[in-house]
């Protein structure tokens, strides 16, 4: 069943825009078909539709319920930028896998360093690309990607939360050693090709994060990420 987001939802609710355009030119739905539209309240909302016209795509309301489609935990991923499309990659994946909101970090060995232009129409790209992505995965959020964060500002973040995991290829404890249940907040930080700087491993510690291991292979820049939110995911039962 097609899914699409909207802030708030009455008996009838009128489509706009590209979803309209999605609905009417690309899945060729008509009046009758089926449609989901999950607010901002993540609740999910069972919808016929009832006419197409120029102006959009009119739906009823069939029936409602809270969405059981979001993890427990609150996962942010902050990963250093990669060059190429590989982080568009890791976007649409850590959304399908439950991420709730990724940080594209600039760190020392970064080989992609974008201007401000250049970064901000990435952001963009990135945040539709995450968009689709919940879509697709039928998540209750849409994940936000932030704006392009020096490493030194991202660690100055950490005391919101309950558990802060740098993953390094330098070593460090097992996951199963480190979540509790009570940690419901959760930030985890992924490295550039390069891996990250001693100095910057020592300033993450020196902000409350702990150092992980995902085992004893070196995983690619675009791996780690996913192997780690896996991981976590999997640890505190939302693969279940």
């Amino acid at each position: 069943m097609d899914w699409f987001f909207c802030e708030s939802v009455g008996q009838t609710h009128l489509i706009t825009g590209e979803d309209a355009v999605h609905i009417s030119k690309s899945l060729r739905m008509s009046a009758g078909e089926i449609v989901t539209l999950c607010d901002s309240n993540k609740t999910e909302h069972l919808c016929r539709i009832e006419r197409i016209t120029p102006e959009g795509v009119l739906v009823r309301v069939v029936s409602a319920s809270e969405s059981t489609h979001e993890p427990d935990i609150n996962v942010t991923l902050f990963a250093a930028l990669t060059k190429g499309d590989k982080m568009e990659s890791v976007i649409q994946k850590s959304v399908e896998l439950g991420v709730s909101r990724i940080v594209p970090v600039l760190t020392s060995r970064c080989i992609s360093r974008p201007d401000i232009k250049s970064a901000d129409k990435k952001r963009q790209r990135y945040q539709k690309i995450a968009e689709q992505a919940a879509m697709q995965s039928r998540r209750a959020i849409i994940p936000e990607v932030s704006a392009f964060t020096e490493l030194k500002a991202a660690a100055q973040t950490l005391e919101q939360l309950d558990l802060a995991i740098l993953f390094y290829e330098g070593g460090g404890k097992p996951l199963r050693e480190l979540i509790k249940t009570s940690d419901k907040r959760i930030g985890i930080f992924t490295g550039p090709e390069g891996g990250f700087e001693e100095s910057e491993v020592s300033l993450l510690t020196d902000c409350g994060a702990v150092t992980a291991t995902l085992g004893k292979r070196i995983l690619r820049a675009e791996t780690a990420p996913l192997a780690a939110l896996s991981a976590i995911m999997f640890h505190t039962g939302n693969l279940e």
